[in-house]
């Protein structure tokens, strides 16, 4: 099994192919397939120390998503990641530079 630069817990794992249908390699291709910075989440009811972050980006196989995540002593902490809505694209676009 290939080894993901990211910690994910067992319930958000489970979370993210059930609901979301998302493979951890889905997640692992959009970091790295990810052509812009990272946003942060600061609606008042997502604000977690250290804050959340968020990027959309493609997988291989051209699915956009966007990933949630937290960087906490140079580790990559998965929250969520699901398709984009075109908000999120949006916003994204016009705001990661």
């Amino acid at each position: 099994m290939q080894q993901h630069p990211f910690n994910i817990s067992l319930k958000i794992k489970t979370k993210l192919k059930q609901k979301h249908n998302v493979s951890l390699e889905e997640v692992a291709e959009c970091f790295y397939n990810r052509s812009h910075g990272t946003l942060i989440d600061n609606r008042e009811s997502h604000k977690t120390q250290p804050p959340t972050q968020w990027f959309i980006a493609k997988s291989d196989k051209g699915r956009i998503l966007k990933v949630i995540f937290v960087l906490e002593n140079g580790k990559v902490f998965i929250k969520s990641c699901f398709d984009a809505d075109k908000a999120s694209q949006r916003i994204y676009k016009r705001v990661a530079k």
